[in-house]
């Protein structure tokens, strides 16, 4: 792995189903996250994801791209843009910064209207080869 190899693109939709099931194991259960008609009196598209959703399903999908027992060692992220269920969401990781099995990657969520929905930063440390100490 070297600076500026990229992970990705992984695309996933958010379902509904997935919104009331990370509102209860979150206990999060505000109702922009279920209810369109309320969501859009306060301004909104309609029900939007939830941002901790949004930054798990970066941290699910860049892990599963690297080696077992990889740890993250520090997570950081921006919201930057609404996102509602059912849409198409294409997540990157490019590898920043590289220190023996420390790796530093910036990540992206994107939408569908092409512009980033949450940005950030993945600091990871990747499993020691087989026979170090």
């Amino acid at each position: 792995m070297k600076t500026g190899d990229q992970l990705g693109p992984f695309q996933v939709r958010v379902t509904r189903e997935q919104l009331v099931r990370y509102a209860g194991a979150a206990d999060d259960y505000n109702p922009i996250h279920y209810d369109d008609a309320l969501a859009r009196r306060l301004g909104l598209p309609g029900v939007i994801v939830h941002g901790m959703l949004n930054m798990g399903l970066i941290a699910r999908f860049v892990l599963e791209a690297l080696p077992p027992l990889t740890s993250v060692v520090e997570y950081q992220a921006r919201f930057r843009q609404m996102v509602q269920p059912e849409e198409l969401l294409t997540i990157r990781a490019t590898v920043a910064r590289v220190d023996g099995t420390d790796v530093a990657l910036d990540v992206v969520l994107h939408g569908e209207s092409g512009r980033p929905a949450v940005t950030g930063s993945l600091h990871v440390r990747l499993p020691r080869p087989e026979g170090l100490l």
